[in-house]
């Protein structure tokens, strides 16, 4: 059975910094893009980060570009997102996801090419 799942979510000042780590097992993820979303209260899931295998293509949503960095392990089944100068609108649900496509050499951002998701990992940022 495919799973992903998050894990590095918590309560952090404004301001602080939190590592997601994205762990997915049940077969191999290398060959395929990964993504991180998330979903605040009363907004749809956005697109935050993606990372390829081929090329190691990284592409963030403008509004985390200069704070969040997406990176992966050799193997490409660990993903993380490193988040700096959190800010209280980065509360949110966070999701990892894999794609359903081998061999893409470029991120995309719409949720209907990721065929995997996690169950979330809460972030919650206080002023």
């Amino acid at each position: 059975q495919v799973q992903l799942v998050e894990s590095g979510g918590g309560l952090v000042q404004t301001g602080g910094s939190l590592r997601l780590s994205c762990v997915a097992s049940g077969r191999t993820f290398s060959n395929y893009a990964m993504g991180w979303f998330r979903q605040a209260p009363g907004k749809e899931r956005e697109f935050v980060a993606g990372i390829t295998w081929t090329y190691g293509t990284t592409y963030n949503t403008a509004s985390v570009k200069g704070r969040f960095t997406i990176s992966r392990d050799d193997t490409g089944n660990t993903v993380y997102l490193q988040m700096n100068s959190l800010k209280p609108e980065d509360t949110a649900v966070y999701y990892c996801a894999a794609d359903s496509t081998r061999f893409r050499s470029r991120v995309v951002v719409t949720e209907d090419v990721y065929e995997y998701w996690g169950q979330g990992t809460q972030v919650t940022v206080f002023s």
